[in-house]
């Protein structure tokens, strides 16, 4: 069955598949990537309000598009959870948002009217984990303080 998130998630596909001999329109789509804004997780229908992926590590100088699969979303920085000198962001609910990070670092972010159920993102920027124990010390709502605590488990070796 055909629904609008499938139909999201094959768009990179359909798109890339009559390029996918060149080497040229390969390389220009590098450094773009593409976070989804979900009422679930399409793994897990009991995790709800999520971004997917929850964690994305990408280079400097990439750019980040928050794409609203489902509606009722936005996706925001959080403040003290980015890199000193990065600029912070803000979309709308249900708008395509793309930002470009510049600046190594750990980006935190989060959607506005679910944040304190959890709706809680991250970005390392060029592996630089400098900001990491200044972005632990940012207070939280509500599941959100969990939700990033798991993140931050994510990041840290074993």
């Amino acid at each position: 069955m055909l629904t609008r998130r499938n139909f999201t998630l094959s768009l990179p596909v359909i798109a890339l598949a009559p390029m996918a001999r060149s080497e040229t329109a390969s390389s220009s789509i590098a450094g773009h990537h593409t976070v989804m804004m979900l009422n679930a997780d399409c793994n897990d229908a009991n995790a709800i309000n999520v971004f997917e992926p929850a964690i994305l590590h990408i280079a400097p100088g990439d750019s980040v598009t928050f794409m609203p699969t489902d509606k009722g979303h936005n996706a925001a920085s959080k403040r003290g959870m980015i890199p000193e000198g990065a600029e912070p962001w803000n979309g709308a609910v249900d708008e395509e948002l793309t930002v470009t990070l510049t600046i190594p670092g750990i980006y935190g972010y989060l959607c506005l009217p679910h944040y304190e159920v959890g709706m809680v993102g991250l970005i390392v920027v060029g592996d630089d984990l400098s900001n990491l124990a200044k972005a632990k010390t940012a207070r939280h709502p509500g599941d959100a303080r969990r939700a990033f605590r798991d993140i931050f488990d994510q990041l840290e070796p074993a």
